[in-house]
């Protein structure tokens, strides 16, 4: 039914009128690159721009609205789009931290609610989930992911775009989820945003693709191009990715947009000599929407008349883009997002900040408790709330916050408040984030040393990660770390929260401060989530989804790397380790403690030796030995002793989040099956291969149970 009017729509329209559908501009409400068109409202007007991004809320996206359907002869709604990352208004914690709850349900409510305030305020489509894998924390897009790891990646990915789009269009509370980068963004050279990406087929297949294709999977109709090169072409124009992988292995049937002025970029890539051939390059790979660099918009007519183009292929990008906005029903109603009175009901709304506060508590790790210094008692005790992030707004939403706005905000001091009563609590702000000044060290010492407990909020500044946000050295900026140093040469007990989006390197606080909670950039409800921690309301239970460095030197480190051929030994110097710094890192992935504390029994296995037709079940007994309820997730991990090709260290193949009262046990039981084992093989073949495989099962991914089984024919 929809392919029927698409079609008869596209045989009424002139050619300019196709390519101002494959034209995505900005107005000028905001901006995500570094380019500005004033004159995206007359181009609306003439059916030379069928899309626009960085407009909101329903009044103003009512009114260009308006424009499109009742001033243009083809009357064509726009499509809206916008960067909602982590919450439109009300603001979740940033997804790098949304994924160390690991707790599919809760990040999946996250992208529901988003969902729900973006659409309020006109919004058809935003531009998330980034299902980046990530490994290197200088890059500051690690933020914006779920981090490094494939297996949960791809999970969350699925989780965000469930999330985003719900079970259909048929309401007005769903929007499109946009998949990005594809491919392998993530993955940029030293770390620095925008860089050369370099791999082979098999780390693409194996480790980058695997979360897009889940996304896919999940319903996603539309993907959005990286700016990095990968095999020597531009992602905008690489047929590999766009054509072979994309439409031909997964079938793809959405939508294809560029990023930012990413079609122009190809020149200084150097693989073609201007903007016409650009615009060729990316339509013919299979680019289907021109996001703000006016390529099709100015050259692809040209490119027609030269022959450079066929308008068949212009035809099937239109058809994409049309059909989206079918299923979106703005054929029907274009102003059925733009309600004025549910944006004024929704947007903020209790329920909402209820549930950011809740996905909040359950994305902060504890990664530090000597002497069980937290949870500090509400009563008896005077706290000194210090640092320059204790009574902050302006940085807790972090980079990529939509909509939101500071003034929302609850702080870390005025969480701290609430729960301990303003006389037991006093405040001094110690330093700035990022400069030299040392002028208030004195007031916070003194504060320090007529307290009984420290809680020192030290990290970075919100646009310190995000796009372009990339730093080679990724310590605490300016004097901060000289301030925690001086609060713990008090004596008191020293609690540090951390504020940051992206791990950081602090060895001298992880071997000296009492406690350390790393709280990322937990958005609109961070003081109140981060009090409810503190005090004991809510038992952490987060878990590290990036591994934490001891220091630069040694990055990249990842979990699961391989082996050498002369793996590390401490007796033999002639094997892979430094000289300095040990090869294990600060905290490992997975890793995350809890109030209270959880003993595992020994694996139990269902069979020694399986065959590809039998399941394996893995179980353990998890007993909470602690006084608190609490938590815990369980990973289950692999790792195949011998392959083709070499094989990981371990491969997280399973998790699962358990609560347990205090004394309670619990057997957890995984299955695992051959299809589990797969791998690209020394012949590119997705197979699995018999043999011997070690299965862990534990609290992190160094912390592990381990036992062997045998997969054969």
């Amino acid at each position: 039914m929809i392919a029927r009017k698409v079609d008869s729509l596209i045989n009424l329209m002139t050619l300019e009128e196709k390519i101002g559908q494959l034209t995505l501009f900005t107005s000028d409400w905001a901006t995500t690159g570094p380019t500005i068109r004033d004159t995206y409202k007359a181009d609306i007007q003439k059916g030379l721009c069928g899309n626009i991004f960085n407009a909101y809320t329903a009044a103003y996206t009512r009114d260009l609205q308006k424009v499109a359907v009742e001033q243009t002869r083809m009357k064509i709604p726009l499509l809206f789009g916008y960067d909602v990352i982590h919450g439109y208004k009300t603001i979740f914690p940033i997804p790098l931290g949304e994924a160390a709850s690991w707790d599919l349900a809760a990040i999946e409510k996250s992208a529901r609610v988003a969902a729900t305030e973006a659409t309020a305020a006109g919004l058809h489509w935003t531009f998330a989930p980034m299902v980046d894998i990530a490994r290197d924390p200088r890059w500051g897009r690690i933020m914006e992911g779920a981090g490094e790891d494939t297996y949960l990646g791809s999970l969350i990915a699925a989780a965000r775009v469930k999330g985003i789009q719900g079970e259909n269009f048929n309401g007005t509370n769903t929007m499109l989820a946009c998949v990005k980068h594809f491919a392998a963004y993530g993955a940029a050279q030293a770390g620095r945003d925008y860089h050369t990406v370099d791999m082979s087929e098999r780390v693409l297949r194996e480790t980058f693709l695997p979360p897009y294709k889940a996304a896919i999977d999940a319903g996603a109709h539309t993907v959005m191009t990286s700016f990095n090169e990968l095999d020597g072409v531009p992602a905008t124009g690489n047929v590999h990715l766009l054509h072979d992988i994309l439409r031909d292995e997964w079938k793809f049937k959405g939508l294809v947009v560029t990023d930012y002025t990413s079609i122009n970029e190809m020149i200084p890539h150097g693989v073609v000599a201007n903007e016409k051939e650009a615009g060729e390059l990316a339509l013919n790979a299979g680019v289907d929407m021109d996001m703000q660099g006016a390529v099709y918009y100015n050259h692809l007519a040209q490119s027609v008349k030269e022959g450079k183009v066929n308008v068949a292929q212009i035809d099937q990008s239109v058809r994409y883009v049309l059909r989206i906005k079918y299923l979106l029903g703005l054929f029907e109603d274009p102003y059925r997002y733009s309600n004025v009175e549910r944006e004024k009901s929704t947007i903020l709304s209790k329920e909402n900040q209820d549930a950011a506060r809740d996905v909040s508590r359950k994305s902060i790790v504890l990664l530090k408790n000597d002497r069980n210094t937290l949870p500090i008692a509400k009563t008896g005790r005077t706290i000194a709330v210090i640092g320059p992030l204790a009574d902050n707004k302006s940085e807790l939403i972090g980079a990529w916050s939509g909509a939101g706005e500071p003034k929302d905000c609850v702080t870390l001091l005025q969480g701290i408040r609430a729960k301990a009563g303003g006389g037991k609590v006093e405040y001094a702000k110690g330093c700035t984030l990022d400069t030299m000044e040392r002028t208030g060290f004195k007031a916070a010492v003194d504060l320090a040393k007529r307290s009984d407990i420290i809680v020192v909020a030290v990290g970075e500044k919100a646009n310190m990660s995000g796009e372009a946000a990339s730093r080679s050295m990724i310590g605490l900026p300016g004097v901060q770390m000289e301030l925690v140093q001086q609060l713990v040469a008090t004596g008191k007990p020293v609690v540090v929260v951390l504020m940051n989006g992206r791990p950081l390197v602090f060895p001298w606080i992880a071997d000296n401060a009492a406690a350390i909670v790393e709280t990322w950039f937990l958005g609109t409800q961070a003081g109140n989530a981060i009090a409810d921690v503190l005090f004991g309301d809510y038992n952490p239970s987060g878990k590290l989804p990036i591994t934490f460095p001891r220091n630069e030197g040694q990055i990249p480190i990842f979990y699961n790397m391989k082996y050498t051929g002369r793996p590390f030994d401490a007796n033999n110097k002639y094997t892979s380790k430094y000289l300095d710094v040990p090869n294990t890192p600060q905290y490992p992935f997975g890793f995350g403690l809890s109030y209270t504390t959880f003993g595992y029994s020994d694996i139990k296995i269902n069979k020694n030796t399986f065959t590809p037709r039998e399941d394996l079940k893995i179980s353990v007994t998890v007993t909470n030995t602690g006084k608190r309820d609490g938590e815990e997730v369980v990973q289950l991990y692999v790792r195949d002793l011998v392959g083709s090709v070499t094989r990981p260290v371990k491969e997280l193949k399973g998790f699962q989040k358990i609560m347990l009262k205090a004394g309670e046990s619990k057997e957890v039981t995984f299955t695992l099956t051959a299809n589990d084992l797969k791998f690209y093989n020394r012949q590119m073949q997705w197979t699995y291969e018999p043999g011997d495989f070690d299965i862990f099962v534990g609290t992190n991914s160094a912390d592990v149970k381990t036992t062997r089984v045998k997969l054969i024919e």
